[in-house]
């Protein structure tokens, strides 16, 4: 049976001592500075100066299994001040986690393809559980894998059973809570009151370009209990394992806040550098690394030196984690006895499997009627999300704009929150009001991702044009390869009066360039069908559905659900025509109607619908061809955005190249030559240039 924690009593470490705790410190201060000298680079000091915390962590406080790192009911740890990865990567090998070998450590900062030690955290290694490098976003991916406990707790927890229980602790340093993603999240933690949350801060007073006075003055504990934490000082950190046990008992017993521990710290802690921003992000030399080992009275000759004591101490954890494990097994077994129906949902939200009928509540058929594909979304998605725990669904304080809110929906709330609009909820809710915090909005969806692969399917909402505040997120979602769907509304300068503030048009060259994202942009209610469907299959790939405010002309004779997929099909085909227009999102409709034109005019022209280059780039060469016919006709590519990326599937385009305007949707359009005389004009002027100047099919126009 593992020990409680209340149970464990500890006292104090001291610099030189050689009681265990002092030798573990000392020894795991020299390993880590034989790592940064090794290949010259590094970030040596703010791992020295958290050692004490991790002997608590990883000796003491977590609940965690070595043997199985994906252990469904593990704490989860979250290395915010990801620069200090040495931290993490040395306990887990003194800890036994059997990929952390001395000759991978060794790997960190050199030129080893297959590292397990990066210079950042990252996911895809066992017993990390997010990536972190971005200061901020780490903080915010563990306020969404408390939420992601608390929910599923609230969800499958019975009496008796208490089956997801995990803590979530979280090491951060002062760079990360000078971050704007970082402030966003720790406010929406102490609103939901998430006392499975424990947030330890390396309070060392040290960035990259001197000591935290140069650029703060705040009180950072004032700041916390404000946002409605617990706030806990340790004083002498670097030794302090008492006070920092005491700390962490009494955040494991918070009842209604999360808990914030300022532990008091020395940057590079025992090096001639103590204490200064030199010791922040590069090694101390050959010299002085003798000498911490001196200090540290340590062999100054031996390298990577680890005692057999020092291992010894670690050995209890590997069988403490396997009987951690199998407490829980037994536990799962008898539940699945009692609550039948119920424990086999669970095993299925931990396989990471919807249920197999999602597709059946998708409509077959829509309205005929102009639609903005906003609105179209809901109609696909509500259905779904009402009858799929799985999708955990909010909005960055636009729930009557984005149309996410299905029929019986509850907000993940505290439960005994009241508000003065009447909006209460509970924590089993699967609606979240995110407030105006795009940024961490998506942050924190990537730690809900995270807990487990395919338990949840955050999907968030806002206006296209405030992605660019949550971009940075979004990326990080992209390149741990998590599955989150970003519904983007107002997608185009067809938002009309807001003007140009609102209209994004750069936002969707970022996208369409970000390595591992789905941007879709769908042109009418069966390609939003299509959309979602991509995005739900997704498993290993962040989305962005972007979407009209404006309605949308519905083509129910040509656009195709299925084709989606695809990223790009035949819309309407042509064999006697001259060019081929691509028609794309919220602008297909002057495709349309400009091939009218052109028509009346005696040019024939084709449609092809594009709704995600991603997508058409995993296509077979013949497939393109087939649907773009560069070699017989030109191309040309009609969409309300800055053209770059088209130039790879067009030959011309009818783009924008400047910012928006503040007029009423249909005007904007007007304003910036968006309507079928303009369009059919400029492509008739383009055919009659190829006509004198052929060489100009090989030079993308904008028209």
């Amino acid at each position: 049976m593992p020990p409680s924690v209340q149970d464990i009593v500890i006292g104090k470490a001291t610099p030189h001592g050689d009681d265990i705790h002092s030798l573990t410190l000392r020894v795991f201060r020299c390993l880590i500075a034989d790592l940064c000298q090794q290949f010259n680079g590094g970030h040596p000091g703010g791992a020295m100066g958290m050692a004490a915390i991790g002997i608590c962590l990883w000796k003491y406080m977590m609940k965690y299994s070595p043997n199985e790192p994906s252990f469904f009911n593990r704490d989860r740890f979250v290395l915010s001040n990801g620069h200090t990865c040495l931290f993490q990567y040395c306990f887990h090998h003194l800890v036994g986690y059997k990929h952390m070998t001395m000759e991978q450590l060794k790997s960190y900062h050199s030129s080893e393809w297959e590292s397990f030690c990066p210079g950042h955290p990252e996911i895809e290694h066992p017993g990390i559980e997010v990536t972190t490098g971005p200061l901020g976003q780490g903080i915010a991916n563990a306020v969404g894998l408390a939420i992601a406990s608390k929910q599923l707790a609230a969800t499958y927890n019975r009496d008796d059973f208490p089956v997801v229980s995990s803590t979530i602790w979280c090491m951060i340093g002062d760079a990360c809570l000078q971050e704007g993603v970082a402030l966003e999240a720790i406010s929406l933690a102490g609103h939901f009151k998430l006392n499975n949350l424990v947030v330890m801060y390396d309070n060392n007073q040290i960035t990259c370009d001197g000591s935290v006075d140069l650029t703060n003055t705040e009180n950072i504990n004032a700041k916390m209990r404000a946002c409605g934490w617990n706030v806990i000082d340790v004083e002498e950190g670097c030794y302090n394992i008492a006070g920092i046990m005491a700390a962490m008992k009494a955040a494991k017993v918070s009842t209604d806040k999360p808990t914030f521990i300022n532990i008091q710290t020395i940057i590079g802690v025992g090096s001639a550098v103590q204490g200064d921003a030199k010791a922040h992000g590069a090694a101390f030399g050959e010299s002085e690394v003798r000498n911490i080992k001196v200090l540290n009275k340590l062999n100054p000759d031996a390298k990577f030196y680890i005692p057999d004591e020092v291992y010894d101490f670690f050995a209890d954890i590997p069988p403490r984690g396997d009987a951690f494990v199998n407490e829980w097994n037994v536990l799962i077994e008898a539940y699945g006895k009692a609550y039948p129906e119920l424990g086999e949902e669970f095993a299925a939200r931990r396989r990471g499997e919807l249920r197999a009928d999602w597709k059946s509540f998708i409509p077959e058929s829509f309205p005929e009627a102009s639609t903005a594909s906003r609105k179209s979304a809901g109609l696909v998605f509500n259905p779904i999300a009402k009858n799929c725990n799985s999708f955990i669904v909010g909005t960055a304080d636009l729930s009557p704009s984005v149309n996410m809110i299905w029929s019986g929906k509850v907000d993940f709330q505290h439960p005994d929150l009241k508000t003065n609009c009447g909006i209460t909820g509970n924590y089993g809710g699967r609606y979240i009001h995110w407030g105006i915090r795009e940024h961490a909005m998506a942050a924190i969806s990537n730690g809900i991702a995270a807990f487990n692969e395919g338990t949840f399917i955050p999907v968030t909402s806002s206006f296209f044009m405030f992605y660019l505040y949550a971009a940075p997120a979004v990326r990080m979602g992209a390149l741990m390869e998590l599955q989150i769907i970003h519904v983007a509304t107002h997608d185009s300068i067809g938002t009309g009066e807001d003007g140009p503030t609102h209209q994004p048009i750069a936002l969707p060259a970022l996208y369409r360039a970000m390595p591992n994202l789905l941007y879709i942009r769908p042109c009418d209610s069966e390609e939003t069908a299509g959309a979602w469907t991509v995005a739900i299959e997704a498993k290993k790939t962040s989305s962005i559905i972007s979407l009209s405010r404006q309605n949308l002309p519905q083509y129910i004779a040509n656009s195709r659900r299925d084709a989606v997929k695809f990223g790009a099909y035949v819309f309407q085909e042509n064999a006697a025509a001259a060019v081929t227009l691509i028609g794309v999102g919220a602008e297909m409709c002057f495709a349309v109607e400009g091939a009218k034109v052109l028509a009346s005019r005696g040019i024939q022209a084709r449609i092809v619908s594009f709704p995600c280059q991603r997508l058409f780039e995993k296509q077979s060469r013949t497939y393109k061809r087939s649907v773009l016919k560069r070699d017989e006709i030109p191309a040309v590519v009609v969409e309300a955005y800055a053209v770059h990326g088209w130039e790879r599937y067009s030959d011309a385009g009818i783009n924008m190249t400047t910012f928006g305007k503040s007029l009423p949707g249909v005007e904007a359009y007007r304003y910036f030559g968006f309507e079928a005389t303009s369009v059919a004009n400029k492509i008739e002027g383009y055919l009659r240039s190829l006509k004198v100047d052929e060489s100009l099919r090989f030079e993308f126009q904008d028209l």
